[in-house]
């Protein structure tokens, strides 16, 4: 999988004023797009907003939905937990009854109830902890993108038959995402009979992990998961190759960003990642990725074109049933799409029945190839 270059959001805003521009502006069908376009998880928003656009661009052009043209509303909610109600906020006093949501699971998770409360059909492409949907019991809420609770087993299945280590360490960075990505794995590496020696959370934002790497070299594990972000997971992995520690590395989704590199260097090459299938290989898929190259952005990334999907359900539901939220709900609760990740279908909760995930290697170029299982 390659990264795409990144585009400022400024440009992208630009882009998007100019969509709106083009439809009348009392006649129009209201997008809400909250994702980080400032902080660390910029490109996680960079990869949802390119796929939304490329998306809604494609559709405008073929005549819009029902003879409207849809408009999207670029929001930054910095992947802060914070600005998640302000940012669902903004969506609701755009006057918006669909959204694009959040990427980061520590974002979503307090902006679902203001979703829930104002019946806005919002879908995240990119947060996958339970949390978004088991603390509450959501109807308009509906992701398209794997639950940890599918991706923790399936890493855990990857490393147990493929990797077979006699120990395992595991770290996390005690936050929403990254804590549950690591409980999970650890939970079914536990069941499936792999010896898990360490989980240990460690710090956001510390510059030196000597400890921890110091305790990981003592119990020299076969292989070390590390449950977050790839801040962390760079500083972690650089100076764990530059103490001595050469022990297989392997991580969740928060940690395919090109930014990685940067922070690690060299020691990236041969880091494992779980991620969403690389979709672009997807039969069908043709005229999804002739939209890509119309509209020049890449279809590459984690979140890009489970992002599109987003746009095609939203859409096919309006299709189907005109512009209330609460006929839009009923609808893809119950109904089958054809997407651009494949074929969606949604449980009561609004998570999907089947995802699928895929392992990926760093390479000495710095990209993410994916792994035949």
């Amino acid at each position: 999988m390659k990264f795409f270059k990144r585009v400022s959001p400024l440009a992208l805003a630009i882009g998007a004023l100019a969509i709106a521009s083009s439809a009348y502006a009392a006649d129009t069908i209201k997008i809400g797009i909250p994702q980080p376009m400032t902080g660390p998880a910029t490109q996680y928003g960079d990869q949802i907003q390119a796929g939304a656009l490329t998306a809604i661009e494609a559709i405008n052009d073929a005549g819009g939905v029902k003879g409207k043209k849809l408009e999207p509303l670029l929001i930054d909610d910095g992947c802060e937990p914070k600005q998640a109600v302000p940012a669902a906020n903004r969506v609701i006093n755009s006057g918006a009854k669909f959204a694009v949501a959040h990427a980061c699971s520590g974002t979503t998770v307090p902006a679902v109830n203001v979703y829930e409360q104002e019946g806005i059909v919002a879908i995240t492409p990119g947060a996958t902890s339970p949390l978004v949907t088991d603390t509450i019991k959501p109807h308009y809420f509906f992701r398209t993108i794997g639950r940890d609770d599918q991706q923790g087993p399936f890493a855990a299945n990857y490393i147990i038959q493929h990797l077979k280590p006699k120990t395992v360490a595991i770290l996390h960075d005690k936050q929403t995402y990254g804590s549950g990505v690591a409980t999970q794995v650890r939970d079914n590496l536990t069941k499936g009979g792999a010896e898990v020696a360490l989980f240990e959370g460690i710090n956001v934002g510390d510059s030196d992990y000597s400890a921890v790497i110091t305790k990981l070299k003592s119990l020299n594990p076969d292989l070390i998961y590390f449950g977050g972000y790839h801040a962390e997971l760079g500083l972690l992995l650089r100076q764990a190759r530059e103490q001595g520690l050469a022990t297989q590395f392997m991580g969740p989704e928060g940690v395919a960003n090109k930014d990685l590199v940067a922070i690690a260097g060299p020691a990236v090459e041969g880091l494992l990642v779980t991620l969403p299938a690389d979709f672009t290989k997807l039969p069908g898929n043709e005229k999804v990725l002739e939209n890509f190259k119309k509209y020049k952005r890449s279809p590459d990334g984690a979140f890009t074109l489970t992002a599109y999907a987003a746009v095609q359900i939203l859409v096919d539901s309006i299709n189907a049933v005109g512009e209330d939220p609460a006929k839009v709900a009923d609808y893809m609760h119950t109904n089958t799409f054809n997407t651009a990740i494949g074929k969606v279908e949604y449980d009561a909760k609004g998570d999907l029945k089947e995802f699928e995930f895929a392992v990926f290697k760093w390479d000495k170029a710095g990209e993410l190839e994916q792994l035949k299982l």
